[in-house]
């Protein structure tokens, strides 16, 4: 009996569910070789705007948990990753044309990256934050803290090693995400929305919009409700422009980023989307 293939849609990743595009949009995707393999959701605008008011929804919750609860889940998310391990090793061999072997490690180096960023939420502070001297009868304390909803445009090379790089630095200290997947590797992004989905990660805290990044980076950079851009898979992009749009709103701007390994793990990236509070203590005179 022959099996009658079933293509999937893949769709959006929005406030912890699964919508389609709101403008009915879809685009093929195909193999390396051009073969059809499936249908992915094209993001509007309005579907921009209601991901951001998913991540200012999803802020307050994420930012107030405690660092080690972070670190729980995003380690939880490295645990999942490497349970489906299998079936991103697929999507990547199609989509990228790579061998099974290279696909392996960038699962393998996705998989890390998750368990390397855990590791620092209960550490970025420590290195970060800072006791000042005073000269009076006071004492003061500078502590990072996040900057908000961060608007990431992922790099467009790879399809889900670089989506991982660029997602993971926000959400250690507490940010939530909107990330524009890679136009021409969508769907290990989404597939990665759906371990999200069942990693403890509350709905809103990772938004996914699978699209063209030239439509959809100048509405989140212009975006009143954005507090930070990461411009780092938009060299592809009039970049420039997007600086201009975000400054509009004074948002905190990273620059597009270049080369195999664009969003190399650090922990710059970390405090790249961290504001510091300082605090005000009397001494005590007793």
């Amino acid at each position: 009996m022959t099996h009658l293939a079933v293509p999937k849609t893949y769709k959006l990743f929005i406030g912890g569910k699964f919508p389609r595009s709101e403008s009915g949009r879809t685009v093929e995707v195909r193999t390396a070789s051009g073969d059809f393999i499936a249908n992915a959701a094209k993001a509007s605008r309005k579907d921009a705007r209601d991901a951001v008011v998913a991540a200012r929804a999803a802020l307050s919750g994420w930012a107030g948990a405690t660092a080690y609860n972070r670190g729980q889940v995003l380690y939880r998310i490295a645990e999942l990753l490497d349970g489906r391990r299998g079936q991103f090793i697929d999507e990547i061999v199609q989509l990228e044309g790579v061998s099974a072997r290279d696909a392996a490690a960038q699962v393998d180096e996705a998989v890390d990256r998750w368990v390397w960023y855990a590791g620092w939420t209960d550490k970025f502070a420590q290195v970060a934050g800072n006791a000042n001297p005073v000269a009076g009868p006071y004492f003061n304390l500078s502590v990072p803290e996040p900057t908000g909803v961060v608007a990431v445009v992922v790099p467009q090379e790879t399809s889900l090693l670089g989506f991982v790089s660029a997602v993971a630095p926000p959400l250690v200290s507490g940010n939530t995400v909107v990330a524009v997947a890679s136009e021409r590797f969508p769907l290990p992004a989404i597939s990665l929305a759906e371990v999200l989905a069942t990693s403890d990660v509350p709905g809103g805290v990772v938004n996914v919009l699978t699209g063209s990044p030239a439509e959809l980076a100048p509405w989140l950079a212009a975006h009143a409700d954005v507090n930070a851009l990461d411009l780092v898979g938009a060299g592809d992009t009039d970049w420039v422009d997007l600086q201009i749009a975000a400054a509009e709103t004074l948002k905190r701007v990273l620059p597009p980023e270049q080369g195999d390994d664009a969003a190399a793990p650090s922990l710059d990236r970390i405090l790249a989307f961290t504001e510091t509070k300082t605090v005000w203590h009397t001494k005590s005179l007793l």
